[in-house]
């Protein structure tokens, strides 16, 4: 049924459990398996110069964070038997990112956590899961934690 399985993740234990689920339906269906990791490389655009000082010091803290997150998910993927293509990416929004890498390849299936965030919390952080529903025509299975 599914032919290619995309799998943003975070680092997170929520993107983990997105993991598990995703070994699971790719040994079920045969299916590809792509986990991808977005960085937004302009985070302070339009919150003004005073923080531009920083962008360097942020694109690396986040590459890292991405290799460690990326590495993380091929080690899970591959210790169940699961091959996997890897691809840390860029992009201006985290969705924008998930939605093109889906589209790029050629994805059939997109997994990925939620975070269950509400109230305040959901309106200051945003939901990637959220926009990710409403941008993409793909089914896509959230995992909550």
């Amino acid at each position: 049924m599914f032919k290619h399985i995309l799998v943003p993740v975070d680092g997170s234990p929520t993107a983990q459990l997105a993991v598990e689920k995703a070994i699971g339906l790719a040994k079920a269906f045969g299916a590809r398996v792509t986990a991808i990791f977005v960085i937004d490389p302009y985070p302070f655009t339009g919150v003004g110069t005073d923080f531009a000082y920083g962008q360097g010091e942020y694109l690396s803290a986040a590459t890292a964070e991405a290799n460690a997150a990326i590495k993380a998910a091929k080690a899970a993927f591959e210790g169940a038997g699961v091959s996997v293509a890897t691809s840390v990416i860029e992009a201006h929004t985290a969705w924008r990112g998930v939605v093109q890498a889906a589209e790029s390849v050629q994805a059939d299936l997109i997994v990925m956590g939620s975070h269950g965030r509400s109230g305040l919390e959901k309106l200051v952080l945003g939901s990637v899961t959220q926009a990710v529903l409403a941008h993409t025509r793909l089914p896509v299975l959230v995992v909550r934690d």
